[in-house]
């Protein structure tokens, strides 16, 4: 976590979400919500992932919102199997108010980020690792960045494209990455900054 980054608490439906913000150094272009990985395999919003989307979307002028799920850190309530996880997002979907928002997940919290995206109003979606093995997802809009590793061993490749094809959506696959990404994070990085438009 940088020095800079201050913690929000947000009232959601279980209770306060707490909230790591980080924002540009200049006026915001808006607000990116990122969420993080499975919350009962140790997921937090202290992900290397996760704070590696933050830091791609505060170079790109976004101040960076990433809460804990319910359950994870100073965040009440426990775990609800994906369905209260979609609610916390909305509670401080709704919290950040931005003009323009753009939504960011990994993993589990791509899965649910992509359930959130039925719901509110967006300018554009970055997924990695984005679990559609696990979760029955809706189809996303054209121009989401779908980023996944090549040898991921908790998402397989070939269930992500399974998931795009019909959709027509391209996936952007880093060569030898797993699924945590490691020692590709900045590379990562570069995937997402690199293909902003």
């Amino acid at each position: 976590m940088r020095a800079s980054t201050r913690r929000e608490f947000v009232a959601g439906p279980a209770g306060k979400i707490e909230c790591a913000v980080d924002a540009p150094s200049g006026a915001a272009r808006g607000a990116a919500l990122v969420a993080h990985p499975h919350p009962q395999f140790g997921g937090t919003l202290d992900n290397k992932v996760v704070q590696t989307l933050a830091r791609a979307f505060v170079e790109l002028g976004y101040e960076a919102w990433r809460p804990n799920f319910r359950g994870v850190g100073a965040s009440e309530g426990s775990h609800d199997n994906g369905i209260g996880e979609v609610e916390d997002l909305f509670f401080v979907y709704e919290k950040i108010n931005a003009a323009a928002v753009v939504l960011g997940g990994f993993s589990f919290g791509a899965a649910m980020q992509v359930r959130l995206s039925t719901r509110v109003k967006f300018e554009r979606m970055v997924l990695v690792g984005v679990s559609a093995a696990n979760f029955a997802l809706p189809p996303v809009p054209a121009g989401t960045i779908v980023i996944h590793g090549e040898r991921d061993e908790t998402v397989p490749l070939a269930a992500v494209l399974d998931w795009a094809r019909p959709q027509e959506l391209a996936v952007l696959v880093l060569p030898g990455a797993d699924h945590f990404f490691h020692r590709k994070l900045p590379a990562l990085k570069l995937a997402v900054t690199a293909n902003w438009k």
